[in-house]
């Protein structure tokens, strides 16, 4: 195992209540993510330095791009669209009461995999579902507490998934349906923090971000730690890779219940040149 002191950047000075969710937009070249309690959206070009900031309609976990255009958006009340003249209208909406949104990821075949939580985090309360470009929903896992990140591995074989308070992450066999034969890849020890999002890289390693542990950890496709990336804000919540080359590795942080939040707590930190990501699909609706 290798432990990085790799220099980090903020790529945005911001004080997010709960920054997560960072995707890289290929088709725009620009980096989303979101402040789920904020209910903010936001966007920044990496070449340009330009950042934009709009409100969503509801608190929101997740935000990714539409092959036709646009944002589809993982809402407290259900699943929306939001077209690219900033039109919004819902694909599927379900509200439960106590329940909201987390984090989602976008499938191979272009379908959003979207997670929901109680706000209460009550064990069980939440899912994780399959939404397609028609609004059809198929729930692939119905007693989740704090569903988080998913991610694919390069070859679309494997799915890899958090549920934070086991403090594991799972993978599954996947060939397009169902995915099946649920198993620990590995246990984040106790002292390091939960995991949280996550992103899968060129070679097939899991990247996971830590909440509470300031830090980002890489696993190989068995499951050994390989690489740490420590970071000054404590509640680091999930990571992705960005930039034309798909080399830079961005980090969402979080602020909320901290007393005495480090400075770059609730930012969007960067760390060039980490790795090398993969293309990541776009929602098909």
């Amino acid at each position: 195992m290798t432990t990085s002191y790799t220099p980090y950047e903020v790529a945005v000075a911001a004080q997010a209540t709960l920054g997560e969710g960072p995707t890289w937009d290929a088709a725009t070249g620009r980096l989303i993510w979101i402040d789920v309690l904020g209910a903010r959206i936001h966007t920044y070009d990496p070449v340009t330095g330009r950042r934009t900031v709009r409100t969503a309609e509801q608190h929101i976990g997740a935000v990714k791009p539409r092959a036709t255009g646009g944002l589809v958006l993982n809402l407290r009340d259900g699943v929306g669209l939001l077209d690219p003249d900033d039109t919004f209208r819902w694909l599927h909406r379900e509200p439960v009461a106590g329940r909201r949104a987390n984090d989602a990821a976008v499938a191979p075949d272009g379908s959003l995999w979207a997670g929901t939580m109680r706000y209460d985090e009550r064990t069980g309360g939440g899912t994780l579902s399959r939404v397609a470009g028609d609004g059809s929903v198929t729930t692939l896992l119905p007693d989740v507490t704090v569903s988080n990140g998913t991610g694919w591995s390069p070859d679309g074989s494997r799915v890899y998934y958090v549920d934070t308070p086991t403090r594991r992450v799972d993978v599954f066999d996947y060939d397009g349906g169902h995915p099946r034969d649920r198993r620990p890849l590995v246990t984040v020890d106790a002292d390091a923090g939960y995991p949280d999002g996550l992103t899968v890289d060129a070679e097939g390693c899991v990247w996971v971000a830590l909440w509470g542990g300031g830090a980002v950890h890489r696993y190989t496709p068995d499951g050994d730690l390989d690489r740490v990336i420590s970071l000054p804000a404590s509640l680091t919540t999930a990571c992705a890779f960005g930039g034309a080359d798909l080399t830079d590795l961005y980090v969402t942080t979080a602020r909320v219940g901290l007393d005495r939040p480090h400075p770059t707590a609730g930012s969007l930190l960067v760390i060039p040149g980490a790795g090398k990501g993969v293309p990541q699909p776009a929602f098909q609706g």
